[in-house]
């Protein structure tokens, strides 16, 4: 049986060294748990990371938590879940504390200025790339609008929109194609 400390180091260790999200975690996740200590196998990986992709949250935290489910159940998975997260949660903290001493600093309020102004324009581009891709017929512009009053003029939360939208999307679709 796997140590509860094994799992930890190893997902720790992956958690700190792995840039640019769930994808590029999956080759050192291979070389460590498929390649190294045959604790699953590639196939068992590759299944994890589907779901992990279909389920909500960070993929490579979801797939750490059914390995470590697989090895340890319920223990192993909080287990691999607190190790994959902990380096980001120190160097987040890290730079939150720096951020705090350094807030009052004119060039970093000027930097953060033009960050959300960045973020704005992608947030935008993104909401452009959605609609091309999904209001397509009458009852899509059907679902967006009645989904955008509720959410700007009745002030609904996002849940309960989202509900609707998705019993709006039942709606037949009146003159347009078939989606």
């Amino acid at each position: 049986m796997v140590k509860l400390t094994e799992i930890y180091a190893i997902f720790c260790k992956m958690g700190l060294f792995t840039f640019g999200g769930g994808y590029a975690m999956l080759p050192i996740l291979k070389s460590e748990v498929v390649d190294k200590r045959k604790w699953i196998s590639e196939e068992e990986l590759l299944n994890y990371y589907s779901i992990g992709q279909c389920t909500p949250g960070i993929i490579a935290v979801n797939a750490s938590s059914f390995i470590g489910y697989k090895l340890r159940g319920i223990s192993g998975m909080l287990c691999a879940t607190a190790a994959v997260i902990t380096p980001s949660l120190i160097i987040i903290m890290a730079i939150a504390a720096m951020l705090q001493k350094y807030m009052g600093n004119q060039y970093l309020q000027w930097a953060f200025g033009g960050i959300r102004v960045s973020v704005v324009a992608l947030i935008i581009c993104t909401v452009i790339d959605l609609w091309r891709k999904g209001v397509k017929n009458k009852r899509d512009y059907l679902v967006f609008f009645g989904a955008s009053a509720l959410l700007w003029l009745f002030n609904l939360s996002a849940i309960s929109v989202v509900v609707l939208a998705a019993a709006g999307a039942l709606i037949p679709n009146f003159g347009g194609k078939k989606s």
